[in-house]
């Protein structure tokens, strides 16, 4: 499969008041051609930052201090900002999570749509409005010629959202990144825009990072898995692995704290706990102080990889 997306051995702090918070440390990803691969984890896990350093979107404040992110042959980390520009909208796009801040407020959504394709689709002039339209219906919003008229605070949230979804489709990008995608959205219509996600993946080879907290989306649609927890992958592998096999700690409670059709409310279980503080010293394993497997091992350094069935690697020293 050819790899769309490489990101190696990335790690990057962010510089504070308080001092430095190191957000992710040694994140590795592939993304090939017609596969979605998921990034699950808790709220301040890394999984959105990794998503705008791809799409080289990094607040001023952020040091990258190792790494390297590939997108179809060029290097985002080194690029200029005219080269990426000229990616983002065309190659590489990205559904954010907060649609009402990420669209103008003062422009209709038809004519975002619009700039996008007049920028980046190399669609005719005389075709810009056709398209915008037809890209809202793809969506399945209602009356998509009248709601091509709306502005942002005349829609809903959840309209929004499937306006800001429409634009990261339009151009057709090689690469989507999908920061929780269906917030917002009523349960028909996140299977049909999940559906939408994965036809396009499939049928026109473009590759889906997935940022999600629901296990349940990510194993419906994603081919690939990786778990993060406070800056780490800590399990990366097939979805049907990670699902049925999982040998971390953190994924097993993940998996436990998870509803499903068949379990009952009392089955299901915290996770203890909360996240480290990222600007202390950190032991190898940023789990440690709320897994009950500990053992004095788990605080020895390095933390390496451990195989454990075909494609699946899980960073822990007692996996299960």
């Amino acid at each position: 499969m050819t790899a769309q997306l490489v990101v190696e051995n990335l790690s990057l702090r962010f510089r504070t008041r308080y001092g430095n918070v190191q957000a992710l440390d040694g994140v590795s990803l592939t993304l090939g051609k017609g596969e979605i691969v998921g990034i699950v984890g808790e709220s301040g896990s890394g999984k959105s930052v990794t998503a705008y350093a791809v799409m080289g979107l990094l607040d001023d404040t952020a040091d990258v201090t190792s790494g390297r992110i590939n997108m179809g042959g060029a290097e985002i980390l080194k690029a200029a900002p005219d080269v990426l520009n000229a990616l983002r909208g065309r190659e590489m796009t990205m559904i954010f999570q907060s649609p009402r801040t990420a669209l103008n407020p003062i422009r209709k959504v038809g004519r975002q749509i619009e700039d996008v394709l007049r920028e980046h689709g190399n669609v005719p002039a005389r075709e810009l409005r056709r398209e915008a339209v037809a890209a809202l219906a793809r969506v399945r919003i209602p009356d998509p010629e009248r709601r091509a008229e709306a502005y942002p605070f005349e829609l809903s949230g959840g309209m929004c959202q499937r306006v800001m979804i429409a634009m990261a489709l339009a151009c057709s990008p090689s690469v989507l990144i999908a920061d929780e995608p269906t917030t917002g959205l009523d349960v028909t219509t996140q299977a049909v825009i999940m559906d939408l996600i994965r036809d396009m993946s499939r049928g026109g080879d473009m590759a889906t990072l997935l940022i999600t907290h629901d296990l349940g989306l990510a194993g419906e649609y994603c081919d690939r898995i990786a778990v993060m927890h406070a800056g780490h992958v800590v399990e990366a592998g097939p979805t049907e692995a990670i699902l049925t096999k999982s040998a971390h700690p953190y994924t097993r409670q993940l998996l436990a704290a998870t509803p499903t059709a068949e379990t009952r409310m009392e089955e299901l279980s915290a996770i203890p706990g909360s996240l480290p503080d990222l600007r202390s010293p950190l032991p190898p394993c940023r789990f440690v102080m709320r897994c009950a497997r500990r053992q004095p091992v788990c605080d020895e350094a390095p933390l390496r990889w451990r195989q454990c069935g075909p494609d699946h690697v899980v960073r822990c020293r007692l996996p299960l």
